[in-house]
């Protein structure tokens, strides 16, 4: 696993399903041995794959670690707490504050507060602009994508730092450079804007690491109460809050004021920024459009770490609810972090046509109808999976129809070669499948009709070909197996193995004819009993003559033996 990026995978807990493939946006997924692992160079963190996994497989990187040696390290840590915390945490912000002070933290501030900043000068920039397109810069997720799959708009990215990195350079200029910075909230990819925030903070953590924490350090958040002197520092946010609900920035950029020329619109989801970007051309609009991108429906409530069971509703309507408005709004921001985007595109390698058909073969894709585009690998099309094959970043094992049709093939191979007739049958008693073996057997004088038809006998009642289909009602209704020996019908034996193949829906038989071999014992059991007889009659006349022999040659030695003893009497 690459404990470097953001997301990573589990191998033992992975098992092939290919949904993290089919829910990742950018396709930054390998698959070896039949293991699903994150591309790096292609992964934007958004945290698709994590939500999607079955098997939570799909892991995100843990920082606790890295921010307890910083806690260790600094004497001054500083929390930016992301404003989506109160979708998350039924806490009160005294008691939230309480809570992280716990952990260690010098005090808690809102990233909020560097919202405001973001907005007050992107409704600036706005009402300076003439026509042109602009896309918002605080989801990390919208900019990676941008950078690095639509690197044609990489130049409509305000160049303003993320809220984040505002916020970060407020409390360093508030409180000094020396303090770290750790940022709390549901999003994984500001694991990476850590990396290019040019040392503005410190680490990230998301809010299902921060109650690992706490489960770790035996913290019951229930038992921890508010204190009142713990405040926001270095103030509480306002309109700022809003911008984790879809729409958000767009309110705190009207409340800043805007334009007639200028239309605000809200996008959330990469696959609806991509469509809402297709074909345009940026240089043809009249007007000036900002866009609102969000990576996560809904907005960074639905971020892949908010780690909250509450209803969508309900988290929006804590939104709104602490929302602490304020009578006037500078027009003119404190803070500003200048931040330019440079694109990354992705190169995809680019094979030709004839290379694409010679992979599709390899998956049984021999002709434009074979091509399925059942989407079952992860992969929108058969030729995406056929790219993904030249590329190393899958196998041929991921496409569901090919395996099927392998297996199909090898089951029936098998089947057909089988010596024994085989059959299966469904719960109306129709014909499934059935063997050559089967239909020489049992169908008689309709054996080549049956055997000329393409699906040979499927489709027949069980019970006008055999006269046992009784085997076959009794399996399904009781879901056990039997085992008939020597099976008598009419003038032939067989022997009968029956199983359940669908409990209640399919029964399978293989059947052996054995008439022919329990005749031959038969014949076997009687020439053998014959030869038994006629030895036990050898036998027996062996033994009255070797009876009569003893009994002569016994009266001759008794009759030598009494002659000997008169003429000793006789000497004597």
């Amino acid at each position: 696993m690459d404990k470097q990026n953001p997301v990573y995978t589990l191998t033992n807990e992975c098992h092939d399903c290919y949904k993290c493939v089919r829910e990742c946006h950018v396709k930054a997924i390998k698959i070896e041995n039949g293991h699903a692992s994150v591309i790096p160079e292609k992964c934007i963190a958004c945290g698709a794959c994590v939500k999607a996994c079955p098997t939570n497989a799909k892991r995100v990187r843990t920082d606790i670690d890295k921010v307890k040696k910083l806690l260790f390290d600094k004497k001054d840590v500083y929390v930016s707490l992301a404003p989506s915390w109160r979708a998350s945490f039924e806490n009160s912000a005294e008691k939230m504050i309480a809570l992280l002070k716990q952990l260690g933290f010098k005090d808690v501030s809102e990233t909020a507060l560097g919202a405001q900043e973001v907005s007050i000068k992107t409704a600036k920039m706005l009402n300076e602009a003439e026509n042109g397109l602009f896309i918002s810069s605080a989801c990390p997720v919208i900019v990676d994508y941008i950078r690095l799959y639509m690197p044609e708009f990489t130049q409509c990215i305000t160049p303003i730092g993320s809220p984040l990195m505002t916020h970060a350079k407020m409390l360093k200029e508030t409180f000094g450079d020396d303090i770290a910075i750790v940022f709390v909230g549901p999003c994984i990819a500001k694991k990476n804007e850590v990396t290019y925030s040019n040392g503005l903070f410190d680490a990230a953590l998301t809010f299902e690491e921060l109650r690992m924490w706490l489960h770790e350090e035996i913290i019951d958040i229930t038992k921890v109460a508010k204190d009142d002197k713990y405040k926001f520092v270095p103030e509480s946010a306002f309109e700022g809050t809003l911008y984790p609900i879809d729409g958000g920035m767009n309110q705190t950029i009207r409340k800043s004021g805007v334009n007639d020329n200028v239309q605000l619109l809200e996008i959330c989801g990469l696959s609806s920024l991509q469509r809402s970007l297709k074909n345009l051309d940026i240089n043809k609009l009249d007007k000036t459009i900002f866009i609102e991108a969000l990576a996560c429906d809904g907005g960074c409530v639905g971020g892949p770490c908010i780690s909250s069971e509450k209803a969508g509703i309900t988290m929006v309507s804590d939104i709104l609810t602490k929302e602490k408005k304020r009578d006037k709004i500078p027009t003119e921001p404190k803070t500003v972090v200048d931040y330019k985007i440079e694109s990354k595109k992705v190169t995809d390698s680019q094979y030709p046509l004839e290379d694409i058909l010679k992979t599709l073969k390899k998956i049984g894709k021999h002709s434009v109808d074979d091509e399925l585009n059942c989407g079952g690998c992860g992969y929108s099309t058969c030729r995406e999976m056929a790219v993904a094959l030249l590329n190393g970043d899958a196998e041929t094992s991921m496409c569901v129809s090919y395996m099927r049709k392998i297996a199909v093939r090898k089951a029936a191979a098998m089947i057909r070669c089988m010596p024994a007739a085989v059959v299966m049958v469904d719960n109306n008693m129709n014909i499934l499948e059935a063997n050559d073996s089967f239909m020489k057997m049992f169908s008689g004088d309709m054996y080549e009709i049956f055997k000329a038809r393409p699906d040979g006998m499927t489709g027949a009642a069980i019970d006008r070909i055999v006269d046992f289909s009784d085997i076959f009602k009794t399996i399904l209704k009781t879901g056990k197996d039997l085992h008939k020996e020597r099976f008598p019908v009419k003038n032939r034996l067989f022997d009968i193995s029956a199983f359940t193949i669908e409990e209640n829906e399919i029964v399978g038989a293989v059947i052996t004819d054995v008439t022919q071999t329990e005749t031959n014992r038969e014949k076997i059991s009687q020439k053998a009993q014959e030869v038994i007889s006629k030895n036990i009659s050898i036998v027996q006349e062996i033994a009255c003559l070797l009876g009569e022999h003893m009994v002569e040659t016994e009266t001759l030695l008794s009759s030598i033996a009494n002659d000997y003893d008169d003429k000793d009497e006789e000497n004597k």
